[in-house]
């Protein structure tokens, strides 16, 4: 990963799903960021010029807010992470694949700094948590449903 994860944030969670798919076909799910609102119910809007390749940044909104991010890391089939702002909230967040016997090991991990998530650390925490698995069972929804 070009950017780790900060695991002493005052926010962090990690946690991974087995998609029973092949890494290439959950990769391209994934990394075709326009398309993350036809499958994340949070996800409203995304608007992105370029490949999702590193150095490329886009904004999208989620649960009302709107984010800029900058992909990071963009390792094909095995690593794929962006950094995002919005007021008083710094993350990273990276995933990460494992093919096994036709199948894709999927981890996702994400930190949180800045004063909003340090002062409010709990609710952030809890929200951080339900959200990564959230988005984990979507992505395995969309790519065994709708792309195998």
């Amino acid at each position: 990963m070009n950017i780790p994860v900060n695991n002493n944030a005052p926010v962090f969670a990690k946690n991974q799903i087995q998609i029973n798919a092949p890494v290439e076909t959950v990769w391209k799910v994934l990394t075709n960021i326009k398309e993350w609102p036809k499958w994340q119910k949070s996800v409203t809007k995304v608007i992105i010029d370029n490949k999702p390749i590193e150095g490329t940044e886009f904004k999208w909104e989620a649960d009302g807010f709107t984010f800029n991010s900058k992909i990071h890391t963009a390792n094909e089939f095995t690593a794929f992470g962006w950094t995002g702002k919005i007021i008083g909230t710094s993350a990273i967040h990276n995933w990460t694949f494992t093919s096994k016997d036709n199948t894709t090991i999927v981890t996702v991990e994400e930190s949180l700094q800045g004063v909003l998530p340090l002062i409010f650390r709990s609710n952030f925490q809890k929200k951080l948590e339900a959200g990564l698995l959230k988005n984990l069972h979507e992505l395995k929804n969309e790519v065994e449903n709708n792309h195998n």
